[in-house]
């Protein structure tokens, strides 16, 4: 993408209204404009950055056997009176009637519409296991949305719901699902914690949220520091194994790490105190097991092996797809503003020219950047007529992991500067070896996606 043809609206002055980082910098990189309280429209650089990370998540589920679908935003209202959940939901829910006087609502979650979906369809045990999810919009009508993306009422995020015959099997998918949303998190440059934590309104005894610990975290978080040693790198796990999966979720979890909800001081206190850790967290995910609580009232049933119809066992997991984007922001960025890790970066690179309108520097840049684009890379190349320091501003604000500088000086001597962001280090070297560099950099990344 050569800037110039591109739509980058960034702001030089921080904006009064945000109160956290993650705020900032996405209104200040140009990556979102509000439209109203806590409802935002996505503007292109941000746009790439959230398909970036709901590409991710797809190939992570479908890895761990999961199938997606889309279920719509408006549901019926009926659905929800079935469950008992109607009237307990609270005034988040937003209540809509349509021109037939018909009660819907703008999904804050979906139990029960997969769950309607399930009872019309599934009918055998035979059918059995089955988990599936969808990335859709949802909205909480929240008192005080703020903070950006981390605290809106209009939001992505994916949920899903799977269906097993036995409280056994519904934890195995449990499990399978905490192992593929550490994947998820690593490859998006982030350690997110499985901590203990509170049902809520979806209910549940077995769940875990998934942190990443931050300064601005909405969470208190109670942790012991060996947990944060822990990755689960590249390792190879069959998800259909169920000692597999139980052995990861005992790795991940048994250290105390817990929220505030559920932070409980006479166990915490027997963790060595050198090792006792008290945070600020930003949840990006979480997982439940809640047994027959939608299946029994809803008639989600299927013919057992005997022959008995049995309520499935079910359990919902999501992951906040929109909040992502803040929680990356606030764990990677600094006075100049974002960095983003490379698996989620908008750009693979930037080419920045410091002499537009030279033949020799513009022929180098066009040269680069077709190497790039031939090789799977997407560089963002700045072809403005502009001064040097404004485009390397530009480009330290909307965090680039990468950024190669070409001017006539170093091209007299046929080198560019390869620069790194997060370290600021710089090298130099040829143009064909600055795209080669970069083409070993991203390609563990490419390779991971293609492999899902």
């Amino acid at each position: 993408m050569r800037l110039s043809r591109y739509f980058l609206p960034v702001l030089k002055e921080d904006p009064k209204e945000a109160q956290i980082v993650s705020h900032r910098l996405m209104l200040r990189a140009g990556m979102i404009k509000q439209q109203t309280a806590g409802i935002y429209s996505w503007l292109p650089l941000g746009y790439r950055v959230l398909r970036r990370i709901e590409q991710i998540v797809h190939e992570e589920q479908e890895r761990a056997g999961h199938v997606p679908l889309l279920m719509p935003t408006l549901q019926p209202a009926d659905l929800w009176r079935e469950s008992g959940r109607y009237d307990d939901y609270g005034e988040e829910m937003l209540r809509i009637t349509d021109r037939h006087k018909r009660d819907l609502l703008y999904g804050p979650t979906n139990e029960e519409m997969i769950t309607d979906i399930f009872r019309s369809h599934v009918n055998s045990y035979k059918d059995l296991p089955l988990t599936l999810y969808h990335i859709q919009w949802k909205f909480r009508d929240e008192i005080r949305p703020r903070f950006g993306v981390m605290r809106g009422r209009e939001f992505l995020m994916k949920d899903g719901y799977n269906f097993d015959l036995t409280k056994e099997d519904a934890l195995h998918a449990y499990n399978r699902h905490l192992v593929s949303y550490l994947r998820t998190y690593e490859r998006m440059g982030l350690q997110a914690i499985p901590m203990r934590a509170d049902g809520g309104p979806i209910g549940g005894d077995y769940t875990h949220e998934f942190l990443v610990l931050a300064e601005t975290g909405e969470s208190e978080v109670f942790y012991d520091s060996q947990i944060t040693d822990l990755t689960f790198g590249d390792r190879q796990i069959d998800y259909d194994d169920h000692a597999q999966c139980q052995a990861v979720l005992e790795e991940f979890t048994s250290r105390y790490a817990r929220t505030d909800e559920t932070h409980d001081e006479a166990i915490f206190a027997d963790v060595p105190e050198d090792r006792r850790r008290t945070a600020r967290g930003i949840e990006v995910g979480q997982i439940f097991y809640f047994g027959t609580k939608y299946s029994e009232p809803m008639g989600a049933t299927v013919v057992g092996p005997d022959g008995a119809r049995v309520p499935v066992h079910m359990g919902s997991h999501g992951i906040g797809v929109s909040r992502l984007l803040g929680a990356i922001i606030e764990a990677n960025h600094d006075d100049k503003g974002i960095i983003w890790p490379e698996g989620v970066t908008p750009f693979h690179a930037g080419i920045v020219n410091l002499k537009q309108g030279d033949e020799t520097t513009d022929g180098a840049c066009e040269s680069i950047y077709g190497e790039m684009r031939a090789a799977g890379l997407e560089p963002l190349y700045d072809d403005r007529n502009d001064r040097a320091g404004a485009k390397f501003a530009s480009m330290d604000l909307i965090g680039l992991p990468w950024r190669i500088t070409v001017g006539p000086r170093g091209l007299a001597k046929n080198i560019v500067e390869l620069t790194n962001r997060r370290s600021g280090d710089s090298i130099e070297l040829s143009p064909q070896d600055a795209v080669a560099r970069l083409v070993e950099i991203y390609r563990p990344i490419l390779q991971a996606s293609a492999r899902a």
